[in-house]
């Protein structure tokens, strides 16, 4: 069962660019949106990036950071962040420890085997999950109301 709110944020080794990996508890200390996506370039994955990309500087107001991550390679998710004008982090998980760690991680997808569900958790200062939000659906995204105001209450 995927985590919950009220549950600590698990940490995993993620790749930021291709050979440099890093701790999501490196975000520790800070307000974190961590949106798991299923793969680089589908389309609704594409819409989903690309909108939060557009109102990426409304949560930096906020004072949070903002992490995309999917199982695709860290080669493909820079080109991928490039073609979305994502500013934010979007990181590899290309080992699937993350998707483990945060129980989002769907046997099938079309075929294609261990991919991450959508999903989004809003993290505090402290490392605990404020808001968390599972995709019945892979092609429905969340609702960015519901993450700004996640955020918003995070950050009062």
């Amino acid at each position: 069962m995927a985590l919950k709110v009220g549950d600590a944020a698990p940490d995993a080794r993620v790749f930021i660019r291709p050979r440099e990996q890093i701790q999501l508890h490196d975000y520790k200390g800070r307000t974190t949106v961590l949106l798991f996506f299923p793969l680089a370039f589908s389309s609704t994955c594409t819409q989903e990036m690309c909108n939060m990309a557009e109102d990426y500087s409304q949560y930096r107001e906020l004072g949070a950071e903002v992490l995309g991550i999917s199982i695709d390679s860290p080669y493909v998710n820079v080109k991928f962040a490039e073609s979305c004008n994502a500013t934010f982090p979007i990181l590899s998980d290309f080992n699937k420890k993350a998707a483990r760690a945060y129980d989002v991680m769907r046997p099938d997808l079309g075929g294609l085997q261990e991919v991450s569900e959508r999903a989004v958790f809003v993290i505090d200062r402290a490392g605990v999950i404020s808001y968390a939000w599972l995709g019945e659906n892979p092609s429905v995204m969340p609702s960015f109301a519901e993450i700004k105001a996640a955020v918003q209450r995070v950050a009062e």
